[in-house]
This record gives C-alpha cells, structure tokens and sequence, in this order.
C-alpha cells in the first residue's frame, strides 16, 4: 500500500556490449528506411498500375500500409534507445506502444490469412474466381481484419495497465511487451493472463489454420494438374504469400512458444527484432522480386522517370 503506481519504464535494451552500439544503430537505420521506401513504393505501384488492380494486390497494398506503421511503432524507439543512457518510456507512451503493436500485430496475420483465402479461390475455383472475390468482399475483409486487431488490442491494453506496477520498473526487453510487462506486475494476473492467451492464440492460430487449410486444399489443387508449367505456373502465384507467412510465424513462434527459462533470452529478442524489424522490411522485398507482374511494373516505372 506504500508504494506508488510506476510512471516511467526503462528497457533492458537490445544489447550491454557498447562496441555493438554504432553496426547495430546503422544497420537497423537502414532496415527501417527500406522498409518505409519499399512498403510506401509497394502501396504506390499497386495503386497507380492498373495491371494490379487485383484482389492479391488490393491485400498487398494494405498489407505494406500495416507494414510501415507496424515497424514505426518499434523502430523508432529502439534507434533512440541504443544511442541514449537511459531507454525509458513513460507509462502512457508504454500503453500506446503496446496498443499499437498488437493491434497491427493480428491485423498483420489476418491479412496474411485473407490473401491465402485469395490463392485458394484463384487455383482452386479459377473460373468463378471473379465472383468470388468481388471488390465488396475484399473490402469486408480488409475492415474485419483491422476491427478485429483493434478490438482484441483494446482488451489487452486494458487488461494490461489497469494492473498495478510498483516494484520494479526495468523492462527485460526492448519494446514493452506481453511477459514482461505481466512479470514486472505487482498485482494478481492470472485473469490478464488467460485473457491475453486466449486472444493471441484465437488470433494467431485461427490465422494459421485458414492459411493452412487454404494451402492444403491448393496444393492438392496443383497436384491434380497434368501439365509440369501449369504446376509451376500455379505454384509461383502463391510462392511469394506461402514465404512472407512463414518467415512471420516461424519467428513469432519462437519468441512466445517457449518454456520460462532464462537460456534462450538473447534467442528471444533476436526473433523479436526479426518479427518486429526485419520482416516488414522483407515482404516488399519478396513480392518484388519473386512477382513478374510487379517487377515489370517497376522496370516501367524506372524507364519513365530515365526519360523525364
């Protein structure tokens, strides 16, 4: 009862060694820069190319919108941090960060799961395809896919903080996050733990089953074409969708599915930075240069601006 309510945060960062300081502030600098240019032109080429004006494209397109304000959310803060004494956040600015983060978080997989419903309506029902993914449904499943990320985020947020925090306030981490957000508690979280499970999980995992179950109905799709091009053909369509999931969830996997042990904390914060940094910067980068449509595009647009 004597102590009082933690008004400022102060992160553990990414790394103690201060020789590693100046490569990692350079080359994270770079990361987001590309990830800002690549999204930003990704939005602009699908936006002004009426080749791609597709349902895959019109989930890319948000997608790299999600992409640029997910990385902003904790990029930014993690520059800072590595070249200031004290990486702290105030208690709002935590909340913010974290409300923000989760809810491109879940928006970011169920879009991830919509365009695997698109692939699977492409291969699988290539004739009805148009009337199945009408500009009407891929509006409803933009604004699903981003009223539910909000929405779930909401009640996190509010699970999170209204919890009192009056010990310690030395987050072990370089964003504030879920574990050590709930360890740093002084209160009872076992009602915010099963709240916040129960909503990563239904999040997360009902993403990945649509993603997989769209995938196993095309590759039995695929598996059932008689020509060796047409397989080919029909594979590169969803190549570029089946890589940029599984680099996503293979790293967020390995940063929350783990027992809770102290071993794997450097392993932990490196598939964060790869979730949180790296991938938005990778999945512009894997749609350009896997998807013909879109480097010929680009080839165009580079060829326009040579002779203006």
């Amino acid at each position: 009862m004597n102590n009082t309510q933690v008004r400022v945060f102060v992160f553990s960062g990414l790394t103690d060694n201060g020789k590693l300081t100046p490569f990692l502030f350079i080359l994270f600098l770079h990361i987001y820069m590309v990830t800002v240019v690549g999204n930003i032109g990704m939005m602009v080429i699908v936006h002004t190319s009426s080749n791609l004006h597709t349902p895959m494209y019109f989930f890319l397109s948000y997608l790299s919108l999600v992409d640029v304000f997910y990385s902003s959310v904790i990029t930014p803060k993690m520059l800072s941090d590595l070249i200031s004494a004290r990486k702290a956040i105030s208690f709002v600015g935590c909340a913010l960060q974290f409300f923000f983060f989760a809810a491109l978080a879940c928006t970011e997989v169920l879009l991830l799961s919509s365009m695997s419903y698109d692939r699977y309506a492409a291969i699988c029902h290539p004739l009805h395809y148009v009337s199945i993914m009408t500009k009407k449904k891929c509006w409803y499943l933009v604004v699903v896919s981003f009223s539910i990320g909000f929405l779930q985020s909401s009640v996190q947020t509010s699970c999170i903080f209204s919890l009192q925090f009056c010990g310690s306030n030395l987050i072990d981490h370089f964003y504030c996050d879920v574990p050590p957000l709930l360890k740093l508690s002084s209160s009872d979280t076992f009602t915010c733990d099963i709240v916040t499970l129960f909503l990563i999980v239904s999040c997360s995992l009902g993403s990945l089953t649509t993603i997989l179950i769209s995938y196993i109905f095309i590759l039995s799709s695929i598996l059932r074409l008689k020509s060796a091009e047409g397989r080919r053909k029909a594979f590169s369509t969803c190549s570029s969708h089946l890589t940029c999931a599984t680099i996503y969830y293979v790293s967020v996997f390995f940063a929350y599915l783990h027992s809770p042990s102290h071993v794997f904390e450097k392993q932990i914060k490196v598939a964060s930075v790869f979730y949180s940094v790296v991938t938005p910067m990778l999945n512009p980068l894997i749609y350009s240069l896997r998807n013909q449509e879109v480097k010929k595009v680009f080839i165009q647009a580079v060829h326009k601006q040579k002779q203006i």
